[in-house]
């Protein structure tokens, strides 16, 4: 495969202890300076409140790397669960506000809904041990999965998720999200770009996730991630074939959650020559320096 090559390095899809992120949001722009990103969208799931502390790192110690303001929001498409991540978006316009409270509100109560279910077996402590994870940022199933782990759940993550928290398990609630439609048309007008996230994560058939590009596509939506940092040389190919097929332009991100392995902040991130990259075509304003890309 052909590297379409760019001297600068974009990760615009990684996430902060202001949702499921381990690090903070100044600990998590240092990460991305030591790993050479230039450019860094934070896009934690439904909010943008780990976004000043970000920008205010970067610009009192001068940190050479520029912020996108970013929110990954949670949606629902046939009863599957899927991520829209909003670039550049203006996070103190009224309508991402209003609707991002309310996200939130959902996040809320369906988290109170999982300690409930979740206590029902004998779990001891659940919300007391979510919150103290979460700290100040939103409650999420990774909180959920992490507190069962601490407990002797399972072996790791994946182990708890499967047993505990998917569809069938005790402690699944089923989420009650907007529609991608609602999601692409707050981005827009928050001034932002509409990504679909990660979509070979979703366990689709080709054909079902060739249906979800033509309805993301349909609906207004700009881009679709095409490069991660974790990921084998057909499927990003594939993703490449199908941004081009459905007229989306080409996003790359790490998910970067927390340190580990086989995920890490800008690692692996390029397209295959003949993607049209998203960066080429917008008009973002960016924290440090100011100016346009």
């Amino acid at each position: 495969m052909i590297e379409k090559k760019t001297s600068i390095i974009y990760d615009l899809h990684s996430h902060t202890s202001a949702s499921d992120g381990l690090l903070t949001p100044m600990q998590l722009v240092h990460r991305a300076v030591t790993m050479g990103v230039h450019i860094l969208a934070i896009t934690d799931h439904d909010t943008t409140s780990g976004l000043m502390a970000a920008k205010k790192t970067i610009q009192e110690q001068q940190l050479p790397i520029q912020l996108i303001d970013g929110v990954e929001i949670s949606t629902l498409w046939r009863k599957y669960e899927i991520h829209i991540v909003g670039l550049g978006i203006d996070i103190n316009h009224p309508v991402i506000k209003a609707f991002l409270d309310k996200q939130s509100e959902r996040r809320y109560e369906r988290a109170q809904k999982i300690s409930a279910a979740l206590e029902e077996i004998k779990i001891p402590n659940v919300w007391k041990g979510v919150q103290d994870l979460a700290g100040k940022g939103l409650v999420t199933r990774a909180h959920f999965a992490r507190y069962l782990l601490n407990l002797g759940k399972g072996s790791n993550i994946k182990q708890i998720f499967k047993k505990y928290l998917v569809e069938g398990k005790p402690g699944y609630v089923l989420p009650e999200w907007g529609s991608i439609k609602e999601a692409i048309e707050i981005i827009k007008k928050a001034e932002g770009y509409a990504v679909l996230a990660h979509p070979a994560r979703y366990g689709f058939s080709n054909r079902l996730l060739k249906v979800l590009l033509a309805y993301f596509a349909d609906q207004g939506g700009d881009a679709m991630e095409v490069a991660q940092c974790q990921q084998a040389t057909h499927e990003r190919t594939l993703l490449a074939q199908y941004a081009n097929e459905y007229h989306l332009l080409a996003s790359q991100g790490s998910d970067f959650h927390h340190p580990c392995s086989w995920i890490e902040l800008g690692r692996h991130l390029w397209l295959p020559a003949g993607s049209e990259p998203i960066w080429d075509h917008w008009n973002i304003t960016v924290s440090q320096p100011s100016k346009m890309i």
